[in-house]
């Protein structure tokens, strides 16, 4: 079987060698017919039809207008509201602590001193510190006075969006009646002295920016305590909290609660007086780009009595135009206190009562800006007074005066304001104002009010070293009352002043001031001339501490 097996393999082997050499060796013909030629074509692809006509072509030229602002800084009258932003303070911001003393002397026996301090890092607080003095001694006989201030003012930041501020202060004011007429009368000095203290004291808290929930506070209580020599004691507390929210699309809304107390001390009553005010002030504001709208009231109570007073405003910005329109029906208080009263008249005696002035007014103006540096602002409005207080001579010798309140008075009252400024080297600022007063009820005139009014300010700096300033006051005499009751004006008055200060070396400059240059020797209030021409001059030593 194994041979068998063996040849059959064999056989096979061989038989296969022989066809495959045969193969390699065939030399048979054979024939190819080709029927069509190949061309290769790509298949026929849609074209899209250009149906629509070419664009005609553009031949305008667009003229392009760059408004490039002017390099200048306005300070005053500008039409725009402005929302001031939290500084965000940098790491390389550096504070300079400035410091400075002025001392001087001038004619009419006249010392001045004044000092100004600063402390702080610029950053977590800032506190400044203020001291003056003056005293001046005229030609007549007890024609002089003193006065002597000292304040500190200081604010702290305690978070990243928390702030607050303080304020301490002292004011001595020491002067004499003076305005006796007929000027031999004799008095002795301690008799016609007159002195005023106050101790004031302010804290307030406010957020820097708005928070999450757009809302934005600042409220602020502040104490005075003033007396005079004659036993008059006074004591006032006012707390003033504003709260503001806003909404989206320029809408928001302020509420306000203000009270406003006062407790005076006189020898003309052995009890105390008070003089309580407390108002609210809820109001809508809708601001867009062209017009602001504030719509509100004002529920208040003066001393128990509930008056409800109006408070809409509204500005119209007229379009591609720096000017604005506006208009309102708003009604205020006047606060009438001892100091406040002493303030205005320094030569009034204790009043016998106190009364708030409330006072409502519409009025119409407008206000803008022509060009890069010039401003201006016109106003007309008709107020009503209530309790309004006015000033008459008493009819002894007239050398104090007696508070009275008018019920009732109305006044038309036109009020314009014009500015011209160049970047900070000069600035003209100018403002006029005319009242008339009618609708008194148990007064004919306005006692002591003035009824045209214009100032006038200049501030050039000539050179880096040369600084120039000049004020101007004009206004028409007021009415008075002599003492064989008749009604009398007080002659016009014109007061001029003008200073200078320039560098001698660094840090040392000298100041020269003159005032009442024309030496109009005019009277604000009857029987009361004010010193003539005067003129002041010393030097300022400034100093500072800068730190990182």
């Amino acid at each position: 079987m194994k041979r068998f097996l063996l040849i059959a393999l064999t056989v096979v082997t061989f038989s296969s060698l022989h066809a495959q050499r045969k193969s390699e060796f065939d030399t048979t013909k054979k024939t190819v017919v080709i029927t069509s030629a190949y061309k290769p074509v790509l298949k026929p692809a849609a074209k899209i039809n250009f149906s629509a006509a070419t664009a005609a072509p553009d031949t305008s030229k667009p003229y392009l207008t760059y408004k490039v602002p002017a390099q200048n800084l306005f300070f005053t009258y500008q039409p725009a509201s402005l929302q001031p932003l939290a500084l965000s303070m940098d790491s390389t911001f550096v504070w300079e602590n400035s410091n400075f003393v002025k001392l001087g002397v001038g004619n009419y026996s006249t010392p001045f001193a004044q000092a100004g301090l600063s402390f702080g890092d610029g950053k977590t607080s800032l506190v400044n510190v203020n001291a003056k003095h003056i005293s001046q001694k005229g030609s007549i006989p007890f024609q002089q006075y003193s006065r002597s201030t000292a304040e500190v003012l200081g604010v702290f930041s305690t978070g990243t969006n928390t702030e607050w501020s303080g304020k301490i202060g002292v004011d001595r004011n020491n002067q004499y009646y003076y305005g006796y007429r007929p000027d031999t009368l004799e008095y002795s000095k301690d008799s016609l002295r007159q002195r005023f203290n106050t101790l004031s004291g302010m804290i307030g808290l406010r957020n820097k920016e708005v928070n999450s929930y757009g809302i934005s506070y600042a409220p602020t209580l502040s104490v005075n305590f003033f007396n005079d020599n004659r036993k008059g004691k006074e004591m006032n507390i006012l707390l003033n909290a504003p709260l503001t929210k806003t909404f989206t699309g320029g809408i928001g809304m302020n509420v306000g609660f203000t009270a406003d107390m006062t407790r005076y001390n006189t020898f003309h009553h052995r009890d105390a007086i008070s003089n309580n005010l407390y108002y609210l002030s809820p109001a809508v504001t809708f601001k867009k780009s062209t017009f602001t709208l504030n719509a509100g009231i004002t529920p208040s109570w003066d001393n128990n009595e509930f008056h409800l007073l109006p408070n809409f405003t509204g500005l119209i910005k007229v379009k591609d135009a720096n000017f604005v329109l506006q208009a309102g029906w708003i009604g205020y208080y006047q606060k009438n206190t001892f100091q406040s009263l002493a303030a205005f008249n320094p030569w009034i005696a204790q009043p016998a009562s106190l009364l708030n002035t409330r006072i409502t007014e519409q009025f119409f103006g407008f206000k803008g800006s022509a060009g890069s540096h010039f401003t201006y602002n016109a106003r007309v409005s008709n107020q009503s007074y209530k309790n309004v207080a006015l000033f008459t001579n008493d009819f002894a010798d007239g050398k104090t005066f007696v508070t009275i309140y008018d019920p009732t008075m109305k006044a038309l009252k036109l009020q314009g304001e014009v500015g011209y400024t160049f970047q900070e080297r000069f600035s003209l600022l100018g403002g006029a104002s005319i009242n008339r007063y009618t609708g008194l009820k148990d007064n004919s005139k306005a006692w002591g009010l003035l009824p045209l009014e214009v100032t006038g300010s200049l501030r050039w700096q000539v050179l880096k070293d040369l600084q120039f300033k000049s004020d101007l006051f004009f206004w028409d005499g007021p009415r008075y009352v002599t003492k064989e009751l008749q009604t009398a004006r007080l002659k016009g008055a014109f007061d001029l002043n003008a200073g200078v200060e320039f560098t001698v070396i660094p840090k040392l400059n000298l100041w020269l001031q003159f005032n009442n240059v024309l030496n109009n020797k005019y009277e604000r209030w009857n029987q009361y001339q004010v010193l003539g021409f005067n003129v002041l001059g010393g030097i300022v030593y400034s100093f500072s501490k800068t730190t990182k």
